[in-house]
């Protein structure tokens, strides 16, 4: 086990946007990669820096996740307005060198988009780039990783021919384990001094060396290297609520479980359509028992223990801090508690994963296959055994049974466990009650099926939901989404189109809408047609009374696709072309709007080339003019994706 040179003559900046933590783990491993390289690295959301500081270090990597319409992630959204300074000079950030990696999913129309606005913006400001942008793209069958780990592989290299190391220093290689800045202890006096629990469970974070706890953002999805806790973010609400409703909407002999949950907020509280709920999960205590037996825990499991640092906190700026945020539940904090509460047993392991377990185990065959996992040569292999068939790393530990993690690592090798998020599907009247109350109700598919190598997979936030009863007390979070409705779009029509679940904020929005008809006399509410598709008309046609009744109340159409009731298969691209005067008079003649929600993937570009379809045809346009109407749509915000 080795450390990094403490010299201070190699610093870096590894900085990221991340909306659910995706950004997050790629930042902790490019940090790791650039500790390999002898430098001294912070990993830091971009908003606990300010652009004028970046100058500091001898280069910078950013990497950003686009959400929303094109937009960087919240946490990142501070730092990108200071940069879009009208005042900042031409030579701005001219001593500041960098990389960017953006993480996309090109069935969105601004495919990483927020990485390369960034890029070019650093460049308008002078700063060097040293190496070329890397874009990934989740709906590629590796995923993001076949085109990060071959760009991390290729910046290593170029950052060693512009920063060589001295005479006899060599970069530590990849089989030596690099140590840990925190690891958990037993001895409570060795708690965090700078963290102090808060009455409600909270934490007040003090500065370490004059360095504030990455600025604004200390949210529980971002971590830096050795960081846990709950996820949240710069302008979200934590709010705590009753589970009031749990009911199951399909039939018990469906093949999916969908849900209808309502829960109950005691103050007022303001949100609109497209805004996400995020909900904590919990490990099942199966799991967790399992866990504990296999990795030899069960002596440690129930002492009280806390986070140690390896080093001097006080000896540098770049000691990355431990954050945990603890709940009255988690009060004292235990290896038990830790693993319900706080780590993911049931991810998808990522390769990083393998690579740190492969010094866990003295078995020569199962170290070869870890290590082999965690060479890009076999990333097809990986995605083979992880990804295809989702095994967990719960499963991966019971595979190779001789791997030993070392309690005191368990939150350096286990990944973080992240709320899920899930859009609002209440709007209008179901927000709040005459009491006060504020309602959030959910639509929510339970996930649960069997893998390719038929083995039953369940949905860690999911199955928790599943399983909850009518009175349980949680506390949840509160975002704002990506969507954007303005109350004044309500004169103009809008198209919904939101198959399955993404039908939640179409729901929210028609409610709105609603609403806005009845307190707005002065204003004639425009027309709404949605479009939703599901398997069976007698299955899972959601809210199929609320439509009923509120086609009499406001100007409301409701069009269908059940692609499992005849023999040919229909979808909503499908009814989209066979309303297309409808939807070309509303779009084109009175300016409308549109709104896709739902399943990322095909669905979203089908929809996409049926509008164009419907363009090309009523509008006696040529393809490309209808795709540019399209697009044109989209830069004016009259075309909304928000997808998962």
């Amino acid at each position: 086990m080795t450390t990094a040179s403490q010299g201070n003559d190699r610093i870096a900046a590894v900085v990221y946007g991340s909306e659910t933590g995706n950004a997050l783990e790629y930042a902790e491993e490019a940090g790791r990669a650039l500790e390999r390289l002898h430098f001294l690295n912070i990993v830091q959301p971009l908003d606990a820096l300010e652009p004028a500081s970046l100058s500091r270090f001898n280069f910078v990597i950013a990497i950003i996740s686009t959400t929303g319409q094109g937009d960087l992630p919240a946490n990142a959204r501070l730092f990108w307005k200071k940069l879009l300074r009208k005042k900042l000079p031409p030579d701005h950030l001219q001593n500041v060198n960098f990389a960017t990696f953006g993480l996309g999913d090109s069935s969105y129309p601004k495919f990483n988009w927020a990485v390369r606005k960034f890029h070019k913006r650093l460049l308008q400001l002078s700063a060097q780039e040293i190496h070329p942008r890397g874009e990934a793209d989740e709906q590629r069958e590796e995923g993001s990783d076949a085109t990060w780990v071959p760009w991390l592989v290729s910046l290593q290299q170029q950052v060693l021919i512009r920063y060589p190391l001295r005479d006899g220093l060599h970069p530590i290689p990849a089989n030596v384990l690099l140590q840990p800045k925190w690891l958990l202890s037993l001895d409570a006096d060795h708690a965090v001094k700078d963290l102090e629990v808060l009455p409600d469970g909270d934490q007040e974070a003090h500065p370490v060396n004059g360095v504030p706890p990455s600025g604004g953002d200390t949210t529980p999805t971002e971590r830096g290297h050795d960081r846990i806790a709950h996820p949240s973010h710069p302008g979200s609400h934590r709010i705590s609520v009753q589970l009031e409703e749990n009911t199951r909407l399909t039939p018990l002999d469906h093949w999916q479980d969908v849900r209808h949950l309502r829960f109950s907020g005691v103050s007022h509280v303001e949100y609109f359509p497209g805004d996400v709920l995020t909900v904590m999960p919990e490990n099942s205590s199966k799991d967790v028992e399992q866990v504990l037996e296999l990795m030899d825990w069960n002596q440690q499991a129930d002492q009280s223990i806390c986070f140690e640092p390896t080093g001097n906190v006080l000896e540098t700026d770049f000691y990355p801090r431990s954050l945990i945020t603890v709940n009255q539940r988690c009060t004292p904090l235990t290896l038990r508690k830790l693993l319900t509460y706080h780590l993911d047993i049931r991810a998808v392991p990522r390769r990083t994963f393998f690579a740190m377990i492969a010094h866990f185990t003295e078995d020569p065959m199962h170290m070869e296959r870890l290590l082999d996992f965690t060479d890009p040569k076999y990333i097809d292999e990986l995605y083979d055994y992880t990804t295809r068939p989702r095994r967990s790393i719960l499963e991966v530990l019971q595979e190779f049974h001789s791997v030993q993690i070392p309690w005191r690592w368990a939150a350096n090798v286990l990944p973080e466990l992240r709320g899920r998020q899930f859009s609002i599907a209440s709007g209008g009247s179901r927000k709040h009650t005459s009491e006060g109350r504020t309602d959030f109700e959910l639509l929510v598919a339970i996930v649960k099926y069997k893998t390719v190598i038929k083995t039953l997979r369940e949905g860690v936030c999911t199955r928790y939901l599943a399983e909850i009863s009518a009175g349980i007390n949680l506390e949840v979070t509160l975002q704002k989404g990506g969507l954007n409705v303005q109350r004044s779009e309500a004169a103009r029509p809008v198209i919904l189109i939101g198959p399955g679940t993404g039908l939640a904020p179409m729901r929210s929005l028609i409610w709105e809408r609603y609403e806005w008809q009845l307190k707005m006399a002065d204003i004639h509410l425009g027309e709404t047609v949605l479009f939703y598709g599901c398997r069976s008309k007698k299955a899972d046609f959601f809210y199929r009374e609320e439509w009923d009744s509120l086609k009499d109340k406001m100007p409301l159409k409701v069009f269908t696709a059940f692609s499992r009731d005849q023999k040919a298969k229909v979808y909503v691209q499908d009814v989209l072309k066979q309303q297309s005067e409808l939807v070309y008079d509303l779009l084109h003649s009175q300016d409308g709007l549109v709104y896709v929600c739902g399943s990322s993937g095909r669905m979203p570009k089908a929809v996409r080339a049926a509008l164009v379809d419907v363009f090309r045809s009523c509008g006696n346009m040529e393809e490309s003019a209808a795709e540019d109407y399209l697009q044109a749509m989209e830069k004016d915000g009259r075309y909304k994706q928000e997808t998962w």
